[in-house]
């Protein structure tokens, strides 16, 4: 199935994973509409809305570039309005926006705790609920969060409580939203990455150049989330998906396509993913010390 015509309404996406599954779809020719609040070049970060709009519509699609700070419904609800004046409906919401403090408690400040979970569980919360009205007219309508499987094991609260309560909030929206949207035909699934993904987040805050060889290529999710919107949305609801093992069940083999250049010594595997799925992993992927 292609996503040729189809519309996709993403939050964040100006740069890294959003902007890859943006120019995956826009492959397709489809309509993208960003919405993230980075109008403004920013010192250490690349991209804005803009360069991304042109880097989409270079990949063959039609984008729609909007201000949006994902906080604030009233923006929100514009956006959205935006996009449906544009591209006359949403096909595909994609809850991609995210903000991150791996802080213990102690040094959690409430500013940092209100922003991840505002931005984080609130944002998506919010933007699925303003899309499912338009959603529901689709004739193949998702929600897809970038969030990740619900595995209740404190080692994944220990070091950043409050990180993992903002990040697991948009896990439980896909849990809920699953069951509350099935009858309308809207199919709600996550995708979570086996590895960390090279990012700015990653190279600005999670260990810089060695933290970013011993991770994957943004290519990954873009390729997983195209299974997931080429799905039929009626049958594939309610999954936390994890990238590698996604693309393994629909025959990609070839892995090593998503590592560094050069690369081949053993990647980081990212935060949250569960013992049990990491064990189902061929690649050599270990464990970050600080979880084992």
């Amino acid at each position: 199935m292609s996503l040729k015509g189809k519309t996709i309404f993403m939050s964040g996406g100006s740069r890294g994973i959003g902007l890859a599954i943006a120019k995956r779809c826009a492959r397709d020719g489809a309509n993208v509409a960003i919405a993230a609040k980075t109008a403004e070049p920013h010192p250490k970060l690349a991209g804005t809305i803009f360069t991304a709009a042109k880097e989409i519509e270079a990949a063959g699609g039609k984008a729609l570039p909007v201000v949006c700070d994902i906080r604030d419904e009233a923006a929100v609800d514009k956006a959205v309005g935006a996009c449906m004046d544009k591209f006359g409906g949403i096909d595909i919401c994609v809850n991609n926006a995210s903000a991150i403090s791996l802080t213990p408690t102690a040094l959690t400040t409430l500013k940092k705790y209100d922003l991840m979970n505002q931005v984080n569980a609130r944002g998506t919360f919010l933007l699925s609920k303003l899309c499912q009205p338009h959603l529901k007219n689709s004739s193949n309508p998702h929600i897809m969060n970038m969030a990740p499987p619900l595995d209740m094991s404190p080692k994944w609260f220990k070091n950043h409580t409050a990180y993992t309560m903002a990040k697991y909030g948009m896990s439980m929206c896909t849990l809920g939203m699953a069951e509350e949207f099935r009858d309308m035909g809207i199919a709600v699934n996550s995708l979570w990455p086996m590895t960390s993904i090279d990012t700015a987040a990653v190279r600005n805050v999670l260990g810089g150049d060695s933290m970013a060889k011993m991770s994957r290529t943004t290519d990954i999710l873009a390729d997983a989330a195209h299974i997931i919107f080429t799905s039929d949305a009626k049958t594939n609801t309610g999954n936390f998906y994890i990238d590698e093992l996604l693309l393994r069940e629909h025959g990609v083999t070839d892995m090593k396509q998503y590592q560094q250049p050069g690369y081949d010594g053993p990647l980081a595997a990212d935060f949250f993913v569960p013992d049990e799925l990491l064990e189902k992993t061929i690649s050599n992927v270990m464990q970050h010390p600080g979880y084992m």
